[in-house]
């Protein structure tokens, strides 16, 4: 985790600084002078060789001083900036997640189960459709179908909430959760219905590469000798497949799950986009346009540090799974 995490962090930063224009000009007017420009390098830290700005910038990012935005929301802490942002990412990834992966591990399963057979066949080609659609243009076609007067509107076609409403009051960031503490039902029907289109995109991508390991590892687990034997005892089908077959084949495709965590990270960018969903993704691009070297350094560095975490927790859900592992 320490070397993936550093290596995250050492890259963006040397990329910033060599991406073009001076990151003290958007802190300053067009017409500032050049004494004015020394000025807020001697601030940032600018003038001081690379190898100093680097563990300078180690050691901001590890004490929480990330700096204030330049452009984006002038003077206002990163932090604070990202904190507005983060978790409506985090929902939209999380919801996709969990329905990705109950979905996909149950599409597996009874890929698995009817192997070669018409179920079988329907499912392989729904996850192969999966794998070869680019979300945007799934998101587009749902937007198109879904939302659309002249088609069926069934469900919002932009953003997180009817914009008549307000936001619920502030507690932990997640408007979902914030609704629900609040009392404000209405709130939290409204934020679900939004996310319904953009986590359905999301979560049809990462469900198709699910399906598509849980049936091969489920193959593999039902040629085993301990299948036959148990099937020999007269034991069910049901149990031999879910007590005896299922766990041991879910050791890859949690590995799987675990990948996927960080491609829905990254395909919430272009969802975000697509739904006019203002997140983390729209924030990392808005920063990238704008040359706003302290809000890039900190999405990576955050987006890092969370991929890595999500990682060890599969790891240790291993544990859980296979008691071989766990002993």
């Amino acid at each position: 985790m320490i070397p993936v995490v550093f290596g995250a962090i050492t890259v963006v930063f040397f990329m910033s600084r060599w991406m073009p224009g001076n990151p003290a000009a958007a802190y300053l007017p067009i017409n500032a002078t050049l004494e004015q420009m020394r000025a807020v390098e001697r601030w940032l830290g600018l003038d001081q060789p690379m190898y100093i700005q680097y563990f300078r910038y180690i050691a901001d990012l590890f004490t929480g001083n990330w700096g204030l935005s330049s452009l984006i929301s002038p003077g206002t802490d990163v932090w604070v900036l990202i904190w507005n942002h983060f978790p409506r990412t985090m929902e939209l990834t999380i919801f996709a997640l969990l329905i990705a992966s109950f979905l996909g591990i149950k599409a597996g399963l009874i890929s698995a189960k009817h192997r070669n057979k018409p179920k079988d066949t329907v499912i392989r080609g729904a996850a192969l459709i999966g794998v070869a659609v680019p979300v945007f243009w799934l998101g587009m076609l749902l937007q198109f179908f879904l939302t659309n007067p002249d088609q069926i509107r069934l469900f919002p076609s932009m953003g997180f909430k009817n914009p008549i409403w307000g936001d619920p009051d502030f507690i932990t960031g997640f408007r979902s959760i914030d609704s629900l503490l609040s009392g404000y039902l209405y709130l939290f029907v409204d934020y679900m219905w939004h996310l319904i289109l953009p986590v359905a995109a999301l979560a049809f991508i990462s469900l198709a590469s699910i399906t598509r390991q849980t049936r091969s590892s489920m193959l593999e687990i039902l040629q085993q000798d301990y299948i036959r034997t148990a099937r020999a005892k007269g034991c069910r089908e049901k149990d031999v497949v879910k007590s005896h077959a299922l766990k041991n084949a879910l050791i890859p495709t949690i590995t799987v799950i675990g990948l996927n965590f960080g491609g829905l990270l990254g395909g919430a960018v272009l969802t975000e986009t697509t739904f006019n969903l203002v997140g983390m993704g729209t924030l990392m691009i808005t920063a990238i346009q704008t040359y706003d070297y302290y809000v890039i350094n900190a999405t990576v560095f955050l987006t890092a540090v969370i991929f890595v975490f999500v990682n060890l927790f599969m790891d240790i859900i291993y544990g859980f799974v296979d008691p071989r592992i766990r002993y």
